[in-house]
């Protein structure tokens, strides 16, 4: 759920330029020039690690906007060697309540490394997916900007392994592993993203609705 104005949601995911932001699956998102009537396509990019960027390419499969709810589904691949992910596609749905805008994500890929390659990756890929989106929200509800959040949650990591270290250097092993499993167990700062904020699995009756056909991977 975002405390915000559609609108700005909006803006904010389907920019390319802000999207790249907050997004910790992207470096960049670059959309391509295209003719009248022709869908819309992108190319994007990712550091797997320093120096070493891997991209892919995508076209935008549906765009509808209705009142009070709208969807963005797009499609997506990658012929990059070291890619994880050969192919897949997804959606945003934006459903206007009360309170704000429930903001609900599904996707579906083709790994790029094979099945076992792939169970490490996909719990990593849909913590990544949690984790960008409560950044979104701190950004949308509170104004803090992407880059700030990204820093706060390495300078909360490093305190919490830097505590977890002195206690198992200075301290007997019972009380080393309470602050252990505090810096584990303990929550994030309400202004850190946390991928736990996030409903992973929405419920049943949310997924029967989701246009299944926009899943399925070029």
């Amino acid at each position: 759920m975002f405390r915000a104005d559609m609108e700005a949601l909006w803006e904010r995911t389907q920019g390319p330029e802000l999207h790249q932001r907050w997004d910790l699956r992207f470096a960049e998102i670059d959309y391509l020039p295209r003719a009248d009537g022709e869908p819309q396509r992108f190319r994007y990019t990712f550091r797997f690690l320093p120096g070493l960027v891997i991209d892919g390419d995508g076209v935008t499969a549906g765009d509808r906007r209705d009142p009070g709810r709208r969807t963005s589904a797009l499609r997506f691949a990658s012929g990059h060697p070291l890619s994880l992910i050969r192919s897949g596609s997804g959606y945003w749905r934006y459903v206007a309540t009360d309170d704000g805008v429930r903001f609900i994500t599904r996707y579906g890929y083709r790994p790029g490394w094979g099945n076992a390659v792939d169970l490490v990756f996909r719990p990593l890929i849909g913590w990544a997916t949690a984790w960008s989106f409560d950044r979104l929200r701190l950004w949308l509800e509170t104004g803090q900007t992407p880059e700030r959040s990204l820093w706060q949650a390495l300078a909360e990591v490093c305190v919490r392994t830097l505590a977890t270290a002195i206690a198992i250097t200075t301290t007997p092993a019972a009380v080393a592993c309470l602050v252990a499993a505090a810096a584990v167990l303990l929550p994030p700062l309400p202004s850190t993203p946390a991928a736990r904020r996030c409903l992973r699995r929405p419920p049943d009756r949310q997924a029967a609705t989701a246009p299944h056909t926009l899943m399925e991977t070029p």
